[in-house]
């Protein structure tokens, strides 16, 4: 089996690792976890960074920083994983959500205006799959609002917007480091701001809201969120290579859309638009209407012949979970819902090789032929 994705770890991820190990800092308290917040922030051009042990926590950490609670709505796209909507309706706001674009499979940013309302309080742009959201609009919207961004970057580890970094446009942005992403700590997160009182609310909130001068005397509650040492250690040898992985990306992507590009049945995703270059975090195939079956049977076929596969993301309006708390009763998103039954990516990991992706190729070719 050819899986869907293997992390790269041949840099300084071994050494690293021994050092935590050699030391004895191993928890949350190691030297490791200070650089790498440092260094990661820096590289997205935001003051401070905060390390958490996963993207969904990164995710609740923003959403309760602000302080969003009942009353509050929130507009993020219904095409995205189920932790932005979860971190938001956890906290007791309410998550109204937005059909995509179908090209770039982004939130169709033209789509915001007309779902605020008295009680909008952020706008939560997810940057899907290897290409950003149109921020510009977004952000003149928000600033006409006075609506807060909460930027969900976790796909988006050295990509830019109008060459700036992604990460670098929401009030709070957070990052996953899960082992799929360019940069990966097994588990982990980042929370990066330019905001102090917001970076030192979200570093309290991660920590049991611990008090410096009362540590057992508690005024709010928060989570055990933190990142370990061994993690941090992780993600440094990880960021110390972001560029090439990057590089190493964009020639898997282009790799793959040269080779595809002639199969009749399949959308391949796009290579760039005005503001940016898709950095392929995935590389997603969209099977056209004509054909006759969908992206499950699709996945199916795909795992006879050995390739590993994952479906797109459900839609926020058709989760179960959400309905059953009245939530996006008897809404409709045709694009988000044709993405999520006729979408899926093929293996796209970074260890992936040349001799693996032609055995992808030709087992997509096969089953489309057909």
């Amino acid at each position: 089996m050819i899986p869907v994705n293997q992390p790269l770890l041949d840099g300084n991820e071994k050494k690293y690792l021994n050092e935590c190990i050699d030391t004895g800092w191993i928890s949350s308290e190691g030297p490791f976890i200070k650089q790498f917040e440092e260094t990661f922030a820096a590289r997205v051009n935001r003051k401070y960074g905060i390390a958490v042990c996963n993207g969904s926590a990164a995710l609740d950490i923003a959403v309760a920083a602000l302080r969003l609670g009942p009353g509050d709505e929130v507009i993020l796209p219904s095409f995205t994983i189920i932790s932005c909507a979860a971190a938001i309706v956890r906290m007791g706001a309410t998550p109204v959500v937005i059909d995509s674009d179908p090209v770039t499979w982004n939130m169709d940013v033209s789509l915001l205006e007309k779902k605020i309302t008295p009680k909008t309080k952020a706008i939560m742009p997810v940057h899907i799959y290897g290409l950003p959201v149109n921020m510009e609009p977004l952000m003149k919207l928000a600033k006409k609002h006075g609506l807060k961004i909460i930027e969900d970057a976790a796909e988006m580890h050295g990509q830019t917007f109008k060459g700036l970094p992604c990460g670098s446009f929401g009030d709070i942005s957070a990052f996953s480091f899960y082992p799929n992403k360019h940069i990966t700590t097994g588990e982990g997160g980042m929370l990066v701001t330019d905001d102090e009182e917001l970076a030192e609310r979200c570093r309290s909130l991660r920590n049991l809201c611990f008090q410096p001068k009362r540590r057992f005397v508690h005024e709010e509650l928060g989570w055990n969120m933190r990142m370990t040492n061994l993690q941090a250690a992780l993600g440094i040898a990880q960021l110390e290579r972001l560029s090439l992985f990057v590089e190493k990306k964009r020639k898997m992507g282009k790799f793959y859309t040269e080779l595809l590009k002639n199969v009749e049945g399949i959308e391949l995703p796009l290579s760039k638009t005005e503001y940016s270059e898709n950095i392929y975090w995935v590389y997603g195939l969209v099977i056209k209407d004509s054909v006759r079956f969908d992206a499950q049977e699709a996945m199916a076929k795909l795992s006879e012949k050995g390739i590993g596969t994952r479906p797109f993301f459900w839609p926020m309006h058709e989760q179960p979970v959400f309905h059953k708390m009245q939530l996006f009763l008897n809404e409709k998103y045709p694009v988000a819902e044709r993405l999520a039954r006729r979408g899926f990516y093929i293996p796209s990991g970074l260890a992936l090789t040349e001799d693996q992706m032609q055995e992808v190729v030709q087992a997509v070719k096969d089953i489309f032929a057909r």
